[in-house]
């Protein structure tokens, strides 16, 4: 007799994993907590960074593992020869490159700027087919730097002229961020709503830019 396998099981092979993301050099640690399925590819997970972080998918990424580098290869892909091969994020998924706890990777978003994340496996849970194929930000703190400000340096340089309303440069770091900028402002509640919007199990360009200026009360 053939076994019928139910479509929730299938969608509930993948383990769940808690992953937590430190944006590096930035003092206090910008950092999210995610729960995310085993089996999303990297090039999902970048989507979900992109809503979770605050960032605007403005710029190139990439992910490494060890020696390895994966991106979206349509974007990213090397220059000259003798650089590093770049895999292929979309054919490579998060339980393929992180196989226990304690495993890190890491993510650079803008290679201008420059913003290094170190995604940590804090836990490995047991499959759930309410969460197979969605994401989930349990907690984090601070908000995302503006795009094009700096690195952490130029973020730290940003942040003191807007404490201080004497400083030379006060009123024009205003008016280049184009609204009000809070550096401790972080809300859950705000980034799930996106989160669940999210395509799966590869999210269009198209449909990630909609998410993201909806996160951030844009109309398109």
């Amino acid at each position: 007799m053939i076994a019928i396998i139910e479509p929730t099981a299938m969608k509930a092979s993948a383990p769940l994993y808690h992953l937590k993301i430190v944006l590096n050099g930035t003092k206090p640690i910008i950092w999210r907590r995610l729960q995310v399925p085993g089996n999303a590819n990297l090039g999902w997970l970048h989507a979900v960074l992109q809503v979770a972080m605050g960032w605007t998918n403005s710029h190139l990424h990439q992910f490494r593992v060890g020696e390895l580098l994966y991106s979206d290869l349509r974007h990213n892909s090397p220059e000259f020869e003798g650089d590093p091969e770049i895999l292929d994020e979309h054919k490579a998924t998060l339980q393929q490159v992180a196989h226990q706890q304690k495993d890190v990777l890491g993510y650079e978003y803008d290679f201008g700027d420059s913003w290094d994340h170190q995604i940590m496996v804090e836990k490995i849970l047991l499959p759930d087919p309410d969460a197979a194929t969605v994401a989930l930000c349990l907690d984090g703190a601070r908000a995302c730097p503006p795009e094009d400000c700096g690195g952490p340096w130029g973020y730290d340089n940003l942040r003191k002229i807007l404490r201080n309303p004497k400083h030379e440069e006060h009123e024009s770091m205003k008016e280049w961020l184009g609204r009000p900028f809070d550096p401790a402002a972080f809300d859950v509640e705000k980034v799930n709503p996106c989160l669940r919007k999210l395509k799966w199990p590869r999210i269009p360009e198209s449909q990630l830019r909609k998410v993201l200026m909806a996160r951030d009360d844009y109309d398109e």
